[in-house]
């Protein structure tokens, strides 16, 4: 590999807004803000809208919608005459 040109790879803290979960992991991207984690060490902020936490497939709290109508619409519209 070149050297150089590959974003520096470091431990960072992405917090979701919504629920202020927070979680340590590891990538390239940069932020201005940075926090102070559980284990006491400060370390760059990625803030994001929604994660494991708060995203319904996760949190059990999907809804599943009835999409027949939309369904034989589409049939019927786009059907071979």
């Amino acid at each position: 590999m070149k050297a150089g040109i590959h974003p520096e790879y470091r431990e960072v803290v992405f917090q979701d807004v919504t629920t202020d979960f927070q979680f340590l992991t590891r990538s390239t991207l940069d932020s201005k803000e940075s926090v102070k984690f559980e284990d006491g060490n400060e370390y760059p902020l990625i803030k994001v809208d929604i994660s494991s936490a708060s995203h319904p497939f996760y949190t059990g709290k999907h809804k599943i919608m009835d999409t027949s109508g939309r369904i034989d619409k589409f049939r019927n519209r786009y059907a071979k005459k």
